[in-house]
């Protein structure tokens, strides 16, 4: 399984950007996007930009990947994962 990461770009040459995500930088391709700018949230697979995000998507991303090292860790995750708790899961459209 590949987990992509929310990262906000702090810099940028064009071909690739220095990211940021919890307090870790690391350099990443951005040449599958159009140009990105400083302060752009965009989701990391592999060293690779794949697209932007918006603020709420990166942020209920870094929710999520900090609810499982919380599960990992046996502590509380339910915080993390507000946005689903007392509701019933749902089918996407296309497989209903």
């Amino acid at each position: 399984m590949c987990l992509g990461l929310p990262m906000t770009i702090i810099e940028t040459d064009g071909m690739s950007a220095l990211c940021e995500y919890a307090n870790k930088q690391r350099r990443v391709s951005v040449m599958l996007l159009s140009e990105p700018p400083v302060g752009a949230n965009v989701l990391v697979h592999i060293d690779t930009a794949v697209r932007l995000l918006d603020d709420d998507e990166a942020r209920l991303i870094a929710d999520a990947l900090e609810g499982l090292n919380a599960a990992l860790d046996d502590h509380d995750c339910d915080r993390f994962f507000a946005d689903l708790i007392g509701q019933e899961p749902q089918l996407p459209e296309h497989l209903r």
